[in-house]
């Protein structure tokens, strides 16, 4: 992926997400739960699949927990799978 988009924290639609110019957004989505960072679900339009969008958005949602010393429960088979290629973030996984 291109390293000159931004992903932003969208606090308000709970997104972690990346836009390109007059392009629709990717996004992570989150949820609150008891203090637990709650990934839902991952988005990516046609016109960014397969340029690495997704990894990065998940690698951002990840980062952030670690900065912000949140534990993350995992819904979206994307993160899932993201997290089995990167086992150096498992300690951030919510065990239930």
């Amino acid at each position: 992926m291109d390293n000159n988009h931004e992903i932003i924290n969208n606090e308000k639609n709970l997104h972690f997400e990346l836009t390109v110019a007059g392009g629709e957004p990717a996004y992570i989505e989150y949820r609150w739960y008891k203090g637990d960072l709650v990934l839902m679900h991952t988005f990516v339009p046609a016109t960014l699949e397969g340029k690495g969008v997704a990894s990065s958005l998940a690698h951002f949602a990840l980062a952030y927990a670690k900065e912000k010393k949140l534990h993350v429960v995992v819904y979206c088979p994307f993160v899932a799978q993201y997290l089995k290629r990167h086992p150096e973030y498992s300690f951030l996984i919510q065990k239930k």
